[in-house]
């Protein structure tokens, strides 16, 4: 019998049941702990929330989109010399659809919106409501710009009216999701009238294209201001507005009535007998100021690009063909150069138009009172002259004999009248506008001396004249190096070298003022927006020129040939008019075609207003007299001197009041100014002849030593360069875009 012993009753079990029951203690405990400190946490966190609540909500609203706009600048205005204004700038508004407030209640929003839009503004109604429903969740779509107040206010009256009407039947019918944004539109009052020199500007009306709106762009332009919302301190939605700085006012030296005067006898000598241009610049020869400029290239402002059947397609077509043609050339110098027939080989249909579009507008743009070169003619023997007299090599009483020409470097360089002028004064020279003896005062003068005042006179650089565009010539004009007895004798009588009207006009009035080289400008003042001068545009006096008694001299001489030489034509009845006659055979001389020219001032012995008038090539069946221009010139100042109360001196009982200065009127301008007919241009025995005669015998030499025999022109576009022929001396490609 086997006995079984227990040591340890309930040993293992109960050490089991206790173990057990401190794990469950413990875990009890743990539980506890745990929810004691969720409870802890969830305290702390809730006090977090509640002590920071305000900045939370601040922090999670400001990621929301609020009303933010651009407040737009006001553009400066750009005024005549008398306050008048020549470009200004006009509020508008553009419509902008919410799609998204519409939609909110599409049943009563949008029926009654697009109702009041066709109602209004004619839209199609099923467009509208196509583009509301295809955009649901935007909020900003600008529909249409630029409408006028007028617009903007009928809309408004609509639904102002329509809301209440509907608000007072109990209606929920609304027009919703409808507003209007500000901006500013340009505005040319006066349409074509100064297009050059005033400009116009881009699309986005912040740059200027041209003109004075171009290069005093800076001082026209402002900054553009911000509204915009944020949350305050109390979680408050408050609106911010930085005003917008609007542009600055530019007062500008043109009077409108004169450019009017100008204009309008332009198209009279274009209508009546035509010309392939036709230039004229008014300056004060006292201070640099232009008080008009203007040529036979017209384009509407408010429409620049509009070419109004100026250029046919094909035309167009031609300048794409060549300007695709020189574009493809200059960007692959080192490739073999494309002729016109490979350019469809290398652009489209649609950029070759492109191409001829833009040289289109480019001509129709160019100022060519700036940017055109010719070669002058005669104006130039009075700088021939007072160069002479400065250097001490005439006194202005000598005598010379022109027995019809001069053989110079082996050329027979003929006078304008071949048989000879005979024995002829200094003065009488000018007067009869002599070649022989322009040659023979050259001569004595020496290429040094003469080289060096072509300089002073501000020939072969530009004279910086505040307007972007003007030729440099620097390649058109002889220096002493390069110049030889041929080349001194032909630009003695302003043949084979080129300027600008501006050029010669700044030059003459150096010395009919007494020696005083003002730098041309178009502006004379900066304005703020109360009116007050910021900035004054003062007369630059650039150097010293010719002596008073030079000046008088000169002033004596063309005088006198308007009253008895080639002038007679410019003469103003009963003002003391002085000027010189101009008649330059272009290149190729065989061709025999003529740019001829009229610069002219008065009073004679106190200049306070010169004209300069060239017309090239005139439509004329016969060879073209400087008559042409002497008319129009005395037709312009038939009309200006009254008008700048400069009396007549002979006629007492003209009464400067009779002469109306009723500006031109804004729209499709008309000129009632003067009652008279149009005056007959005459021609004079006395005016300037190129008499017939062999090249290289009796006239101009085709081409001399140093020049390059080809048309030739030197541009700057505002949009882009491109090449025009002018009549004597071609600058190369790179002088080209150098001076574009």
């Amino acid at each position: 019998m086997r006995i079984s012993r227990n040591n340890n009753p309930g040993g293992k079990s109960g050490k089991k049941r206790t173990s057990t029951k401190n794990l469950q203690k413990g875990l009890a405990i743990a539980v506890i702990v745990i929810t004691l400190a969720l409870f802890a946490l969830i305290y702390v966190l809730y006090s977090i929330i509640q002590e920071n609540q305000d900045n939370y909500n601040q922090i999670v609203l400001s990621q929301q989109n609020y009303e933010s706009r651009t407040i737009p600048y006001r553009r400066g205005d750009i005024l005549d010399r008398n306050g008048t204004y020549l470009a200004t700038t006009q509020k508008v508004y553009n419509l902008i659809l919410d799609p998204q407030q519409i939609l909110l209640n599409e049943e009563n929003y949008l029926e009654p919106s697009v109702s009041a839009l066709a109602s209004v503004f004619g839209y199609d109604p099923s467009t509208i409501r196509n583009l509301i429903r295809e955009n649901p969740s935007k909020q900003y779509i600008r529909y249409e710009r630029q409408l006028s107040y007028e617009q903007k206010e009928a809309f408004e009256n609509l639904k102002e009216e329509t809301n209440k009407k509907n608000a007072a039947q109990n209606s929920k019918d609304r027009i919703r999701g409808v507003w209007f944004e500000e901006e500013y539109k340009r505005i040319y009052p006066y349409d074509s009238l100064g297009a050059s020199v005033i400009g116009f500007v881009n699309g986005d009306g912040m740059d200027g294209a041209i003109g004075i709106e171009r290069s005093y762009n800076d001082d026209l332009v402002g900054i553009n201001g911000r509204e915009y919302g944020y949350l305050n301190d109390d979680s408050n939605l408050e609106r911010v507005i930085k005003s917008a700085a609007n542009g600055n006012t530019v007062m500008s030296t043109i009077d409108l009535k004169i450019q009017d005067v100008v204009e309008k006898n332009i198209r009279q000598w274009q209508n009546e007998t035509g010309s392939k241009h036709i230039g004229v610049v008014v300056m004060n020869p006292n201070n640099g100021e232009v008080l008009a400029m203007a040529s036979d290239r017209e384009f509407d402002l408010n429409n620049p690009r509009e070419l109004n059947g100026q250029y046919t397609q094909e035309e167009i077509w031609e300048f794409g063909l060549k300007e695709a043609r020189d574009t493809y050339n200059r960007k692959h110098k080192e490739d073999k150069p494309i002729t016109i027939e490979q350019v469809t080989e290398y652009f489209s249909d649609e950029d070759i138009r492109s191409y001829g579009q833009q040289v289109a507008w480019n001509q129709i743009w160019r100022n060519y009172c700036i940017s055109d070169t010719y070669e002058p003619g005669s104006p130039q023997k009075i700088l021939t002259v007072a160069a002479a007299m400065e250097e001490g090599v005439i006194n202005g009483s000598e005598s010379f004999v022109c027995d019809g020409y001069q053989e110079v470097g082996g050329w027979k360089i003929a006078c304008v009248k071949t048989s000879g002028h005979g024995n002829l004064t200094v003065t009488e020279s000018l007067m009869q506008s002599c070649n022989d003896c322009m040659m023979q005062i050259a001569a004595m003068t020496g290429k040094v001396r003469f080289s060096k005042y072509q300089k002073m006179f501000g020939f072969g650089s530009r004279t910086g004249i505040d307007l972007p565009g003007e030729a440099d010539a620097k390649t058109l004009v002889y220096d002493e190096d390069n110049m030889n007895a041929s080349s001194l004798a032909t630009n003695s009588f302003g043949q084979n070298y080129n300027c600008t009207m501006i050029q010669m006009a700044a030059a003459y009035c150096s010395v009919i003022n007494g020696g005083s080289y003002y730098e041309p400008h178009v502006v004379r003042q900066i304005l703020n927006e109360q009116g007050a001068v910021v900035k004054r545009i003062d007369p630059k006096l650039v150097r010293e020129t010719v002596s008073e008694n030079t000046a008088a001299f000169i002033r004596e001489a063309l005088f006198r040939t308007v009253s008895e030489g080639t002038g007679k034509a410019a003469a103003v009845e009963g003002y003391e008019i002085a000027g010189k006659t101009g008649t330059s055979e272009k290149y190729p001389r065989k061709n025999k075609k003529y740019l001829v020219s009229f610069c002219g001032f008065a009073p004679a012995q106190d200049p306070q207003v010169l004209v300069y008038v060239i017309i090239d090539e005139p439509n004329v069946e016969d060879q073209a007299h400087s008559s042409y221009a002497s008319g129009v010139f005395q037709k312009i100042m038939t009309e200006i001197l009254p008008y700048l109360n400069i009396f007549p001196i002979t006629d007492p009982e003209v009464n400067p009041e009779d002469v109306s200065t009723r500006l031109p009127e804004r729209e499709g301008i008309t000129d009632n100014t003067s009652s008279s007919e149009p005056v007959e241009t005459k021609v004079y025995e006395t005016d300037e002849v190129v008499e017939s005669g062999e090249e290289g015998e009796a006239g101009i030499p085709a081409q001399l030593p140093g020049v390059v025999p080809e048309e030739s022109s030197t541009e700057e576009s505002e949009s882009q360069t491109q090449t025009e022929t002018s009549e004597a001396i071609e600058t190369s490609e790179e002088d080209l875009e150098a001076s574009g």
